[in-house]
């Protein structure tokens, strides 16, 4: 039975997408089968798994409205990961599926029909609290929280485990903070550093060993609709990456 992880913070920028791509793609190296499902409305991570903007394809939208099995649109991307695309009519679905009965279960029930399929589901969410964001975390197990370590993350994070716990206690007793993440960090600066040490004297083993550093060739890779492995293998962000995905198995061994 294949474990959901949602990717989630309701704060942009600071790394969810980036982590959503190269996790998976690290993953998938451990000869794992990994699906990404994009549930944002900008479409980054399908972007940055090589789905070209303004295509067609069905995708996560029509899953959620009911007009596709989520079978029937999955994806194999370059990177040897599945992938359930995205595309801006998301934006509409937020709408169109507050009218609707037991809305947010809409995507655990979807996923339910792939768990078998898969050793990791993981899930790109949106950058705020919506019925999307809540979808994702009544369908996950698990939540991984990427963080900048600067103070206005830090409060994204808060609030974060704050709707955690609502969602625990509203719809799905099970769901648990499976790390925080520490992104874009730079050893050099002091701030990132004091931020971190509060991140792990508070959280204690909640927090990832595992730091993604600032690197350029995670930044460029997207672009090549790429994930930062196939991009460059040895730069210090697929490395990381790389580490990530072992410290995340060696927790689930634990488990």
């Amino acid at each position: 039975m294949g474990r959901i992880l949602a990717i989630a913070n309701q704060k942009g920028g600071v790394g969810k997408t980036t982590t959503g791509i190269n996790l998976a793609a690290s993953l998938a190296r451990t000869k794992r089968k990994i699906l990404v499902v994009d549930l944002d409305s900008q479409a980054n991570a399908s972007a940055g798994m090589g789905f070209a903007s303004g295509g067609t394809v069905q995708g996560i939208y029509d899953v959620l409205i009911g007009t596709a099995r989520i079978s029937d649109v999955v994806t194999q991307t370059e990177s040897g990961v599945d992938a359930v695309f995205s595309s801006r009519d998301l934006a509409g679905a937020q709408v169109e599926l507050l009218g609707l009965e037991n809305r947010e279960y809409l995507l655990k029930r979807a996923l339910s029909s792939l768990r078998g399929a898969y050793s990791y589901i993981l899930i790109d969410c949106p950058p705020s609290l919506n019925i999307l964001t809540v979808n994702a975390l009544v369908a996950a197990d698990g939540v991984i929280v990427p963080t900048q370590c600067e103070f206005y993350s830090l409060q994204g994070l808060i609030d974060l485990l704050d709707t955690i716990e609502s969602v625990r206690q509203s719809f799905n007793p099970n769901l648990q903070l499976d790390g925080i993440l520490r992104t874009m960090h730079d050893r050099r600066n002091k701030l990132h550093q004091e931020v971190s040490d509060e991140l792990s004297k508070h959280f204690n083993d909640q927090v990832y060993r595992t730091f993604i550093p600032r690197n350029i060739k995670l930044a460029e890779a997207p672009s090549h609709g790429k994930c930062v492995l196939d991009y460059d293998k040895k730069c210090a962000g697929s490395i990381a990456y790389l580490a990530l995905a072992g410290e995340l198995l060696s927790k689930e061994e634990l488990r």
